[in-house]
């Protein structure tokens, strides 16, 4: 087909005065990326939704026509193009390598910004710090979430449940204070304790027992895997707090 023939396909999304369907304005774009031209139908009501679905059998909207044969939904549109698609069961250290990443760049920020340099030891230590910080801050987002997920293999909290209602808290106390360079009398010996019995935890759970369990780092109800990264993290905050109770005391 000659790269500037115009290619057609007709879109059915739902329009609605209190709903505008964002897996329909996806489809369009994607449609208009590979080069089509989008016969725009919105389904302006419920009733006129319903009418369309029952005319196609189908039971969601959006549905996309090509060439007078129907595709499907955003997702089926995605794998005509040979495009991935997402699992949502699928596991992905994409979350932590996010954190970790804005963290070092924060870090990196604020080196500049105090010291008017990017190499520095303290970036070490603030990347450490802004990364307990955004990770319990992804933890508060959903307390209890993040209690029952780390149930599955946390040592301490399994023996002592309300542990991990309060394991989000310290860890972002910590981190805060360690940012703040104050109290580290309470901040380093914190972060030793939570990063010691993290990391005994993680080890035990899947270098021991072998189990294949998801990790609580991100929050409750992440895909993140429990391994490597989870034990490098509660290592990390073993360090930091070892490295700020020595400068604390000589």
């Amino acid at each position: 087909m000659p790269k500037d023939e115009i290619r057609d396909a007709d879109l059915y999304r739902m329009v609605m005065p209190k709903h505008l369907c964002p897996w329909g304005l996806k489809t369009k774009d994607l449609l208009e990326r590979e080069g089509y031209e989008v016969h725009d139908h919105p389904l302006r009501s419920k009733e006129q939704t319903e009418a369309f679905q029952r005319e196609h059998g189908v039971r969601t909207t959006p549905q996309t026509f090509i060439g007078g044969n129907r595709i499907g939904g955003y997702e089926d549109v995605r794998r005509h193009f040979g495009k991935s698609v997402r699992d949502p069961e699928a596991t992905s250290y994409r979350p932590v390598i996010a954190i970790f990443a804005v963290a070092f760049l924060m870090a990196l920020a604020l080196s500049w910004l105090v010291l008017g340099t990017l190499l520095s030891w303290r970036v070490i230590e603030w990347f450490i710090a802004f990364g307990m910080v955004l990770l319990g801050l992804q933890k508060l987002q959903d307390v209890e979430s993040f209690q029952t997920m780390f149930l599955n293999y946390d040592l301490l909290a399994q023996r002592h449940v309300r542990y991990g209602y309060v394991y989000p808290f310290a860890e972002t106390g910590a981190g805060l204070l360690m940012l703040a360079g104050v109290l580290t009398w309470l901040a380093a010996p914190v972060a030793l304790v939570i990063g010691t019995i993290g990391a005994v935890s993680v080890f035990k759970a899947v270098y021991v027992d072998k189990r294949e369990l998801k990790c609580a780092c991100v929050g409750g109800g992440s895909n993140v895997p429990l391994g490597f990264v989870s034990l490098t993290e509660n290592l990390a905050m073993i360090a930091m707090g070892l490295w700020m109770l020595a400068k604390f005391l000589f």
